[in-house]
């Protein structure tokens, strides 16, 4: 089984969390910066990488290993949409990143280079309460990124 690396970035400010969602593919659920790693590239280099492409934010934070999870797919790819993954095992390393201000409340990136290929996917960016109805709901992020939200609760309280 081939193993793909990824790495996503879970950017909190106070009890908000930075998520996307993508407008032109409605039923593609809640998703977090991040996503495969180059060959070579360090789980911390890539969610860097990753973040920046996805957001288009250049952060001097800490990011701060929280949580692991290996996701396995079967790779059904929908060129045509985004909701398409490489089959394997996706071992995925989570990072925690905090911020004093919001920078933006909402916007629109691109993700120019997707990994599975195709054209640019639309993001659009905006915060969310860690603690809200709607970010409890089951169902509401895309492929297993809710896993670790009870930890990073956990985490944020503590900061708080």
């Amino acid at each position: 089984m081939q193993i793909i690396f990824k790495a996503y970035v879970y950017l909190t400010c106070g009890s908000k969390l930075l998520v996307f969602d993508e407008p032109d593919h409605p039923d593609v659920g809640l998703q977090v910066p991040g996503g495969t790693l180059d060959p070579g590239e360090s789980f911390l280099i890539g969610a860097k990488r990753e973040f920046r492409e996805e957001t288009g934010l250049d952060l001097d934070v800490a990011f701060t290993p929280f949580f692991e999870q290996d996701f396995f797919t079967n790779g059904e790819v929908d060129l045509e949409g985004s909701n398409g993954q490489l089959a394997g095992c996706h071992r995925r390393q989570m990072f925690h990143a905090t911020l004093s201000a919001i920078p933006r409340e909402e916007w629109e990136h691109f993700e120019m280079t997707p990994s599975i290929g195709g054209d640019p996917i639309r993001f659009r960016l905006f915060w969310i309460d860690l603690f809200s109805e709607q970010c409890q709901e089951p169902g509401a992020f895309h492929v297993d990124f809710d896993v670790p939200l009870a930890t990073l609760r956990k985490r944020v309280s503590e900061i708080l």
